[in-house]
């Protein structure tokens, strides 16, 4: 857990800002009377590629020698990541490959070709598209970019936390998709440095929620992965996890589970009730409270809004449907 200090993501805010958005904090008004709190919500949504994975994708690639920028980069993604890298990866010049799943919404795989990047869609699961990328790693040199267990990503998802200290320097807690651990690990590193009472809750779909299962088992586990509204929360976790699943047991405080359905309807609320769109990954935090599965009473609380790169026809059937 030592590898991830609070210097390197202070020195990480300092690298990215002239590349990456400095997101707004805004109130959840209609959430907040529901749930007798102040809530409020941090906007990774307006991030350039619509999702806070430019933080920590921008970061890493800054980092990289000449050496490294001259073989170019590769990385594994369920979507979100693969944007950040291929985005941060143009704006420096390097050349970047992404290797998605079949999983993958269209949507996302033809924002990543848009920007330029060399994609590979590769068998049906994370673990599957990995493989290609180890492949590309060892024969071509390319310099691999993990999306979540590589303290440059990290310490680049935890500029989230300093601001959120920045702008809400009451919060008692703050609520966070949970996936492969760089977002909520990053953003507990910063938010624990200050004060180990502000509490960290993680939340994940039911649907293959790998970090949960692991921290179950004590240890990282292989989990088939599933389709989901969540889409961008799916895959493995990696079996030889060297940072994120430590992170994860050591700083955060609670994890959750919420259904599909939950997800649908939490992404409709914040439609109805706010005008945002959320991708179902996002829309976790507002799941776990509408479902009464997370009490924040009295409470000053922040919800991270990690991304909104959802396919149209998609939206309009969660929509439709509630």
């Amino acid at each position: 857990m030592m590898d991830i200090s609070l210097q390197q993501i202070y020195q990480a805010k300092k690298r990215i800002a002239p590349y990456v958005t400095r997101t707004p904090l805004v109130r959840a008004h209609a959430l907040s009377e529901r749930c007798d709190a102040e809530i409020w919500c941090k906007l990774e949504t307006l991030q350039p590629t619509g999702a806070f994975k430019l933080r920590g994708a921008t970061n890493a690639i800054l980092r990289l020698s000449e050496e490294q920028r001259k073989h170019g980069v590769v990385a594994v993604s369920t979507g979100n990541h693969g944007r950040g890298v291929a985005y941060a990866a143009r704006e420096q010049g390097v050349r970047a490959v992404i290797c998605l799943s079949e999983l993958v919404p269209k949507n996302k795989v033809d924002a990543i070709k848009s920007l330029g990047a060399d994609v590979r869609v590769v068998g049906s699961s994370q673990d599957e598209a990995e493989i290609e990328a180890n492949r590309l790693t060892a024969v071509e040199e390319l310099v691999p970019i993990s999306p979540f267990d590589h303290p440059d990503v990290i310490a680049g998802q935890g500029t989230i936390g300093l601001e959120l200290l920045e702008d809400f320097p009451e919060l008692d807690c703050v609520v966070v998709p949970l996936s492969g651990g760089g977002l909520i690990g990053g953003i507990a590193v910063a938010l624990k440095a200050v004060s180990k009472d502000i509490r960290v809750i993680g939340v994940t779909m039911e649907n293959g929620p790998a970090m949960v299962l692991s921290l179950e088992a004590g240890k990282p586990v292989a989990v088939e992965e599933e389709e989901s509204l969540a889409d961008s929360l799916g895959g493995g976790i990696g079996l030889d996890n060297r940072y994120t699943f430590e992170l994860v047991r050591e700083l955060v405080d609670q994890t959750l589970l919420v259904s599909e359905k939950e997800i649908a309807q939490a992404m409709s609320y914040v439609f109805e009730t706010q005008k945002f769109v959320l991708e179902g990954g996002a829309a976790v935090g507002v799941a776990a409270l509408l479902a009464k599965k997370l009490e924040v009473r009295g409470q000053n609380a922040a919800l991270v809004y990690s991304g909104n790169n959802i396919a149209t026809d998609t939206l309009r059937k969660v929509l439709e449907s509630a």
